[in-house]
């Protein structure tokens, strides 16, 4: 039998929370699977992510890239594609894909949608015309979400059949995070606090600079920011402007995650908007205690003893929660090994991928023996 093929869009194939978890159940599957991946803004910076030996081609549907919705060309295009793919299945992800996921219906292909959160033009409220379009077009999905705060916005606002919903957390290689080694930090004084991120708006962190400059102003201590974006620019002024720019260090992307979070006395996360971060996931993995705002899951995926470190959206509130787990090293090294304790239980990526291989149609037959 030939392996199925599914076809993913992606608004983008640049590195984030959708497409690592897509390389991850890539790679578990192997050749059980064969991959055609769209990226709608010609992006492939995820691809370095994928094994070697997984089945995966780069499709380019042809046209002007536009991942607007409602925008005639980009739904054609999408039309005329789909119809001679010769895909089994339509996976589409996020907002920037609906107009796939629409073409999909009309071509009558069995479709997955999956939703991660929201960008910076939804993060306070949800858009009226995105909510119509989300619940015409996905009546009939499979749409699969990885928090349960999302699971609520489908069901309350988008009002798509409960029997279309499917809640699948996302999972990591706990093996990988767990005492790893430290990456090498320039020489410095004081304790790190550190974050994992791509640097866009809604990540806020202007938010986290501002508060770590509170810190500073009464501790030594150090932050470094993992990861790069067009944010970067005005955040290395921001730490200029505010005097801390020799205590900061811009990493730029990196691949061994890993190794700084082994660096880290204290993760932060200063996010507007999430639902369900993998970063947080990684440094729970970890063993980091976390300072975060209240966003999404965040509360619910940490260790109940982190949960008086999860902090309204202000720059003084995180920088209070910053100063306490500095201040108290004791305390910060049990918080990190309950959230070590609680991602080895809940969030193992093993439980992930058997959810996704149910969903796909592609669960494991035993063998039977006569």
């Amino acid at each position: 039998m030939r392996p199925k093929t599914l076809l993913h869009v992606f608004p983008t194939f640049a590195v984030g929370g959708a497409q690592t978890r897509f390389t991850s159940i890539a790679n578990h599957l192997g050749d059980e699977a064969r991959h055609v991946v769209v990226s709608l803004d010609g992006r492939l910076d995820a691809r370095e992510r994928l094994d070697p030996g997984v089945d995966v081609t780069f499709a380019d549907p042809g046209g002007d890239a536009d991942a607007s919705f409602g925008r005639g060309g980009e739904f054609r295009r999408a039309v005329r594609f789909l119809r001679y793919t010769g895909a089994d299945l339509l996976v589409t992800s996020n907002w920037g894909a609906m107009d796939w996921a629409a073409a999909g219906r009309l071509t009558r292909l069995p479709h997955i949608h999956t939703e991660d959160g929201f960008g910076p033009d939804e993060q306070a409220r949800q858009l009226t015309r995105r909510v119509l379009a989300r619940r015409l077009i996905l009546r009939s999905s499979q749409v699969v979400l990885p928090s349960s705060t999302l699971m609520k916005i489908a069901a309350r606002e988008w009002r798509l059949p409960a029997m279309r919903l499917v809640y699948i957390p996302n999972g990591i290689d706990i093996g990988r995070f767990a005492g790893a080694a430290p990456a090498e930090l320039p020489p410095g004084e004081g304790a790190v606090v550190g974050t994992i991120a791509v640097l866009r708006p809604e990540k806020n962190l202007a938010r986290l600079v501002r508060a770590f400059a509170k810190v500073r102003a009464h501790r030594p201590a150090r932050l470094v920011i993992v990861g790069d974006g067009p944010e970067r620019g005005p955040l290395e002024a921001l730490a200029t402007s505010l005097g801390i720019a020799e205590s900061v260090l811009f990493t730029g992307y990196r691949t061994d995650a890993e190794r700084w979070l082994a660096a880290f006395d204290v993760f932060a996360l200063s996010s507007d908007t999430e639902q369900m971060p993998l970063s947080l996931l990684e440094a729970m993995a970890a063993g980091r205690p976390a300072v975060s705002t209240d966003v999404g899951d965040v509360r619910d995926m940490l260790a109940p003893e982190n949960g008086r470190f999860v902090v309204p959206r202000d720059d003084a509130a995180l920088a209070d929660a910053m100063a306490a787990l500095l201040a108290d090293t004791a305390l910060a090294r049990a918080t990190g090994a309950a959230n070590a304790e609680r991602a080895a239980r809940a969030f193992d990526q093993a439980g992930m991928f058997a959810a996704w291989r149910a969903t796909l149609g592609l669960e494991r037959k035993e063998a039977v023996l006569f």
